[in-house]
Formats: structure tokens, C-alpha cells, sequence
């Protein structure tokens, strides 16, 4: 028996060495923090594992190796959720790692009637195109996106205001393949000389492009700005939701605005989300919203805040019990006020946090809410409708718009050109990722939010309740920064755009043209025969 596991174990750290060594590429490729810079290991990080499948025959053994690459990747890429809720982020690590595998299964049915060179061909356009699909349902993460890992790396992701995240994505498993075709030795001399100019092609047409971008946003005309307060309470999330109060919470709220307007005129306060941890807008609650309309009033400083919102709901529709124990349909949402007798402009968060947020499909099968493992002060989120684009009148009376996004909606690249196509000229963000502590969750999360801005061509303000609260312009790049953790204003100039990249009037079209041709790659697999 000793003698048989003896034998088993280097048989198994044989058979598994390469998947893990991608598992642990992928993972350590994406952004973690601000000072450590793997990225560029993304580049080679998925040959490892194509190495070990190319004559991998049987598909349990196939789907195993896959399937463990991609579940250390995640669990490299994500344990930190597994802070904020434990069982929920294990479900969570170990759902996306099985969607994760999903381009690999097609991959190996592709390998398994056309050859392997074929299936290498077709990668890049199966997974670009998984990708996109994979986004656009409500079980859907979205973190792992693959371009999501060159986020920092601003001088190689600036043509993604053409192809948006996806174009990076592909560009990764184009970069990979390449690598897969030299490290097999099986080309000839003049495959591998067409193969490496291939390489030093996309190499170098990245870095001249953000060249090119760079010198455009360096020599051409300023374009109008508005001064943005941003205000990090440095609030304890679970504290937030009880221990503190809501007295304590809007006094602190009051404090840090007050200060900061009476050093440094501001055109827009911006609080994080959830910054009012109640229903201010329910009629027990009354008195503080009017006490937030007044402070507004004397600021005479329109306020964009995160806060819990509440609808009642008709007879016979399920919801939560509300003050005065009628049902409402609770929302995760911001708004606006502005001094003067202005209608609250308001915004519901769209995309939600799956099983943390809201469990997905509850509408179709109400039993599945039993799954919910909530963050303190956060269940059952019902989901918003409508890509609000909030208007208001900057000092010199011009009508300035604006799109908040509100925390992890930020990973999803077709709603935030959703609000520019509505017309926003800059983004909000607001966020509370405290619940996270000192991991590079929200560090990740940050970097992520760069590529929105590149897409769109759009300034950002971001708001956290803990950190990290920053400005970014319209190339991804930090140019004024709250530390980490710290109770702080800050005040900062954000510029303004009307035009429209190519990629916000057209968000979908690489990943659908990607499943188009994977779609035509598979159909000639089933007719063809098979190759190399």
C-alpha cells in the first residue's frame, strides 16, 4: 500500500505541474498592490497548461487539469473575498473556476475532431467570445476577465478605446498561442521567423498607439473642467450598519464636507456608497433628509451619496418588511441633490454582486434565496432598471452630466459606455470596500476601474468609504490619491468630454464578431477532417 502512494504522488505532481504553473501565472499576473507588477507573466501564462492537454486523450483527465489550473488562478485571484464572507466566497471561487473551464472543454472538442493546431487557432475567438457571453447573465462574476490583468499596464492597453477589454483579452491569447507554437519546436525556420515578427508586431503597436494617445491628450486643448470633493469617512462597514448610528454617521459626513468646502470650493461632494446606512427616503427617516437638503443648501454644493433605497410594492408581491411593516423592494442606489427646491435625481445599482448582493434567478425560483450569504446591512438587493445620467449646474450655470457607478458595477465595460452613450461627460464611482481589510482586493478593484476610463475616454472620481478614493483621467491615469485607510477630503479638477470612442458606439462588437467566427471555426471542425 505505502509502496503503491509512494509511486502515486511524483505520477501526480508530473501530471499536474504545468496546469498549476498557469494556475499560479494567471493568478499572480493580476493586479494586486500598487507597487508589485506581474502583468506581463499573463503573456506566457496559459502555455503551461496548453502543453500538458495537447495529447491529453481522455476527457476526465483533460477536464481535471483544466479544471485545477483554473481553481488555483481564482483562488489566487479572489481569496480575499472569502474575507468579507467566508462560505460566500468559496462558492464564489469555485462557480467561476468551473465557468472558467468552459473555453477549454470547447477546446478540446475542437482538438478531438480537427486537430490541435486547429483548436489552437480557435482559442483566442472561443474564450474572447466566452467571455463577453458569460458576462451578460446574472451568475456571472466577470472579476477573471483576462484583459482585466494588464489594467496597470497603461502604455499596452490604450487601444482599448477601440476594442474595449476584449480586444486586450484576445490580444493575451493570440500572445499566448504564439509562444505555445516556438516552445513546441514544431515549426519550420520560416514559421518561426513569421511567428516571432508576429510577436514583435504586437508588441510594439500597443506601446505606438499609446504613444500616439498620449501626445494627443498632452497637445490638445484643455477641455472645461468641474472641481470634484471626494470624502473618505474611513467608516468601519460593520460598524456602519448598527454600532454606529445614524446621528454619528451623518455627523462625521457633515464634519469632513464642511471643512473641506470651507478651504477648497468644490462644484460636486461626493460621499461613498452606502455613506447613509438607512432608508432616508422612507417617511421615518423625514427629518434627515431634510437636514441633508439644508447642509446642501448652505454648502450651495450639489451632494451625489450612496444609499439604501426602498419601494413599496402592491399587494401580493414578495419583498422585505419595511418601518411601518408594509413590503418594499430594497435597492442599492445614489442620488443626487442640489441646493434649491431640485427633485432628488436617483440611481439603482443594475449589476449585483452574485450570492453577496442578491442571489441570481430568485425571481424564478424563490427557494434559491436561501443561498444568500449577505455582507452586515446588505441582503436581497432588487435590481435596478435604468442607466440614470445625472444632471446639474456647475458655478457658471452650465448643465454638466455624470454617471455614477456604484462599486463592482465597475467591471462591466457595456454598462459603463451604456451611461457615456446617455451622455455623461465624466464617471463617479462610489464603492465601500472595507470589507476586504488590508488584502489588494480593493487595490484590484481600482486597477480595474482604469480600463473604464480608457474605453470611454472618460475622467473618473472614484469615492471609497475606506480607500482607495482617487482621480483618474481619461488615459487610466491616478493623478490625486487618499491614503489607504485614512479620514480625508479631496479636491481635484476633473475634465470634461462629449466626443465618443469607437468602442463606446460599438461595446459588443469584437466578442460577437469572436462567437461568430468560433461559431464558423466549430462548423467547419464538424465537416472537416482531422489535422495535426
Amino acid at each position: 500500500m505505502n509502496r503503491t502512494l509512494k509511486a502515486a504522488e511524483p505520477n501526480f505532481f508530473k501530471r499536474f505541474f504545468l496546469p498549476l504553473l498557469s494556475g499560479i501565472l494567471l493568478g499572480i499576473s493580476f493586479p494586486t498592490w500598487p507597487s508589485l507588477h506581474l502583468e506581463p507573466l499573463a503573456w506566457v501564462a496559459i502555455v503551461p497548461l496548453l502543453l500538458s492537454l495537447e495529447h491529453e486523450e481522455r476527457f476526465g483527465h483533460f477536464f481535471r487539469k483544466s479544471w485545477i489550473s483554473m481553481l488555483l488562478f481564482c483562488l489566487i485571484s479572489l481569496w480575499w473575498v472569502c474575507l468579507a464572507t467566508f462560505v460566500g466566497g468559496v462558492l464564489t471561487i469555485f462557480v467561476q473556476s468551473l465557468f472558467s473551464t468552459v473555453p477549454l472543454i470547447v477546446f478540446y472538442h475542437l482538438r478531438k475532431r480537427a486537430g490541435y493546431r486547429f483548436a489552437l487557432f480557435s482559442l483566442p475567438f472561443i474564450w474572447t467570445g466566452w467571455e463577453w457571453a458569460y458576462m451578460q447573465q446574472d451568475l456571472s462574476l466577470g472579476w477573471l476577465t483576462l484583459g482585466n490583468s494588464q489594467s496597470n499596464l497603461l502604455w499596452m492597453v490604450q487601444y482599448a478605446d477601440i476594442t474595449g477589454v476584449w480586444g486586450v483579452s484576445f490580444w493575451l491569447l493570440v500572445f499566448n498561442v504564439l509562444v505555445l507554437l516556438l516552445v513546441r519546436g514544431k515549426e519550420s525556420p520560416q514559421g518561426r521567423i513569421a511567428v516571432m515578427t508576429l510577436m514583435a508586431v504586437m508588441t510594439v503597436a500597443p506601446l505606438l498607439y499609446a504613444r500616439q494617445v498620449f501626445d494627443e491628450a498632452r497637445l490638445r486643448s484643455a477641455p472645461p473642467t468641474i472641481r470634484v470633493s471626494v470624502v473618505q469617512p474611513d467608516i468601519d462597514p460593520h460598524e456602519k450598519w448598527g454600532g454606529i448610528g445614524p446621528e454619528r454617521t451623518i455627523s462625521l459626513l457633515y464634519s469632513l464636507t464642511g471643512q473641506a468646502l470651507a478651504n477648497d470650493r468644490s462644484e460636486l461632494v461626493i460621499w461613498p456608497e452606502t455613506a447613509i446606512p438607512f432608508y432616508i427616503r422612507d417617511p421615518g427617516y423625514k427629518p434627515y433628509l431634510e437636514s441633508v437638503r439644508r447642509m446642501v443648501a448652505r454648502w450651495n454644493t450639489p451632494l451625489l451619496t450612496g444609499f439604501p433605497d426602498a419601494e413599496p410594492l402592491s399587494a401580493g408581491q414578495a419583498g422585505n418588511d419595511g418601518s411601518q411593516g408594509r413590503p418594499y423592494a430594497a435597492y442599492n442606489a445614489s442620488m443626487l441633490l442640489q441646493p434649491g427646491e431640485v427633485p432628488l435625481q436617483i440611481y439603482r445599482k443594475m449589476r449585483l454582486v452574485p450570492f453577496g448582493e442578491r442571489v441570481p434567478y430568485t425571481e424564478y425560483f424563490p427557494l434559491l434565496e436561501r443561498l444568500n450569504f449577505s455582507l452586515s446591512g446588505i441582503t436581497s438587493w432588487q435590481k435596478g432598471r435604468e442607466a440614470t445620467v445625472m444632471t446639474f449646474r456647475n458655478s457658471k450655470g452650465s448643465s454638466i452630466r455624470m454617471a455614477n457607478i456604484i462599486c463592482y458595477e465597475s467591471i462591466f465595460p457595456g454598462l459603463v459606455s451604456e451611461f457615456v452613450r446617455g451622455g455623461a461627460q465624466f464617471l463617479t464611482l462610489v464603492t465601500n470596500d472595507g470589507w476586504y481589510g488590508t488584502s489588494y482586493g480593493p487595490w484590484q478593484h481600482a486597477a480595474i476601474g482604469r480600463l473604464r476610463c480608457i474605453e470611454n475616454r472618460r475622467a473618473m472620481a472614484r469615492c471609497a468609504n475606506t480607500g482607495v478614493t482617487l482621480f483618474y483621467d481619461s488615459c487610466g491615469r491616478s493623478y490625486a490619491e487618499i491614503p489607504w485607510w485614512q479620514i480625508s477630503v479631496l479636491t481635484a479638477a476633473v475634465p470634461l468630454e462629449d466626443r465618443l470612442t469607437f468602442y463606446t458606439a460599438h461595446p459588443d462588437l469584437l466578442p460577437k464578431i469572436c462567437l461568430g467566427i468560433a461559431g464558423l471555426l466549430a462548423l467547419v471542425a464538424v465537416l472537416g477532417k482531422k489535422g495535426d
